[in-house]
């Protein structure tokens, strides 16, 4: 998910899942999607590829499979680990195939139904086709469609999850990503404290109370509930980092007024998906926040909130942790249905830190 190279999709896209699909087996057994009281309707609702208790067991053992790499063990989780929302825990760029480093900052894999579009530059616009750019990254899962089927299609295991999920035992790659789609679009995160709150099932303590008031004055228009997000891509005033040569938004559009403008991440289960930025940049909620109080303007295409706003005191500053705490979505942390379903699996995990 953290690449940002721009591959061919459509091309992609046309040579192998081009062709409109339908299927009606007898035997699937149909999933609710769910949309959290409040959220708006979701971008993507499964109405060309049909939410299945069987299509999202697919889906969710291929997100868990380091074989579709090609090392064998660098899986889609090896990079989106569910006890950190799905995001990488505690690395500033993760570490593909043959310990390779990729180029941004792991975001986290939630609540992705209401997203039209995917990466910090945005650079894919369909959940279903976003997996082709981690499969394929030479820094990150390494390998191809043709090699990730031909693996699919020699293990006996998955003929009978494919048929039970598309009514034969045909591994393709539209129904991969059709699998794929719908396990990721059902990693739903809104059961937080603050979820709670809302529904009047709990109260903030007056620390939190404070915080959440500073949020709704200076956040909110860019972290907009309940997704905690706008959707769209801001420049913030970081400095270019010059090894990189990340210029966000402006690699895909070609425009200059996207020049160094990036996604608005969520904040939803913030405390768990350090370090923060595209490039992951700063550690620690304190930290990141002091961006924007310490920030002198420099960018004149940098955000107006950026050019104009005043610093947050030092009390707001810890007002301001103490709300953004209550967004952590416990039960996503550690919701048995979204774990790995492969016993003993040995999966690439990176070392700490890096």
């Amino acid at each position: 998910m953290n690449t940002r190279r721009v591959i061919p999709v459509m091309g992609v896209i046309l040579a192998f899942v081009a062709v409109p699909f339908s299927f009606k087996p007898d035997h699937v057994s149909p999933l609710q999607q769910r949309i959290p009281e409040g959220f708006p309707p979701p971008v993507y609702d499964y109405k060309n590829n049909p939410l299945t208790k069987e299509g999202f067991e697919l889906g969710k053992r291929l997100f868990y499979d380091g074989r579709l790499s090609s090392d064998g063990q660098t899986a889609c989780a090896s990079c989106h680990q569910q006890f950190a929302a799905f995001s990488d825990f505690e690395h500033v760029f993760s570490h593909g195939v043959d310990n390779r480093f990729t180029l941004r900052n792991a975001p986290p894999l939630f609540n992705l139904a209401w997203h039209k579009e995917f990466h910090a530059d945005g650079a894919i616009n369909h959940i279903e086709w976003q997996p082709l750019s981690p499969l394929t990254g030479d820094n990150e899962m390494g390998t191809t469609i043709e090699k990730a089927i031909n693996m699919l299609q020699d293990d006996p295991f998955y003929a009978v999850m494919f048929k039970k999920a598309f009514g034969d035992t045909a591994v393709t790659s539209q129904r991969m990503l059709h699998a794929l789609a719908q396990f990721t679009g059902y990693i739903v995160s809104a059961d937080s404290k603050y979820d709670r709150v809302l529904k009047k099932q709990d109260r903030f303590t007056e620390w939190e109370e404070n915080g959440y008031r500073i949020f709704q004055q200076r956040c909110a228009s860019c972290h907009t509930e309940p997704l905690f997000t706008d959707l769209k891509y801001h420049n913030i005033g970081l400095a270019l980092d010059t090894f990189l040569n990340d210029f966000g938004r402006m690699t895909i559009t070609g425009e200059s007024r996207d020049s160094l403008a990036f996604k608005t991440p969520t904040l939803r289960n913030i405390t768990r998906t350090e370090p923060y930025m595209h490039d992951g940049r700063f550690w620690g909620l304190s930290t990141a926040i002091d961006h924007w109080r310490t920030y002198s303007v420099s960018d004149s295409s940098a955000h107006e909130l950026i050019r104009n706003g005043t610093p947050l005191e030092k009390i707001e500053i810890k007002y301001l942790i103490s709300f953004l705490h209550t967004l952590v979505d416990s039960t996503l942390l550690s919701d048995p249905m979204l774990a790995d379903p492969i016993p003993g699996n040995r999966i690439h995990q990176p070392v700490l830190g890096h």
